[in-house]
């Protein structure tokens, strides 16, 4: 049963002019090492990585604030080189509150030129 759908679209420019400060607040380092290690297409990572966290948000039903910070949502891949969700603290005991239990969240990012989109399913 699907529990939780959530989708975002974001122009990936807009991470250019943010300061290394700020893109330490908001993504994982493992993250930032993954979009540096392909330093051409940096700022799309992050707007893809950037996508995933607000799709995933949409998907639960809430918003980033006291009960969810930036780091309780993050994207990791798996040895297949697939996206996937890590959910910690807040953004986590949410999943747990809509799901009663076991649930499955599924991840898909796409991107072309200046945008970057994902979409987030819930299944319990």
């Amino acid at each position: 049963m699907i529990i939780g759908i959530g989708i975002d679209l974001v122009e990936s420019g807009r991470f250019l002019d943010w300061s290394a400060f700020k893109k330490q607040r908001i993504f994982t380092k493992k993250e930032l090492e993954y979009a540096d290690n392909d330093n051409a297409n940096a700022e799309k990572h992050l707007a893809n990585f950037w996508a995933a966290r607000e799709a995933c948000l949409k998907a639960l039903g809430t918003g980033f604030g006291d009960e969810i910070a930036f780091p309780d949502v993050s994207v990791t891949h798996n040895d297949a080189g697939q996206p996937e969700l890590l959910l910690n603290g807040g953004a986590k005991a949410r999943l747990k509150e809509l799901a009663g239990g076991a649930a499955k969240v599924h991840l898909s990012i796409t991107d072309q030129a200046d945008y970057s989109a994902a979409m987030v399913v819930i299944e319990k």
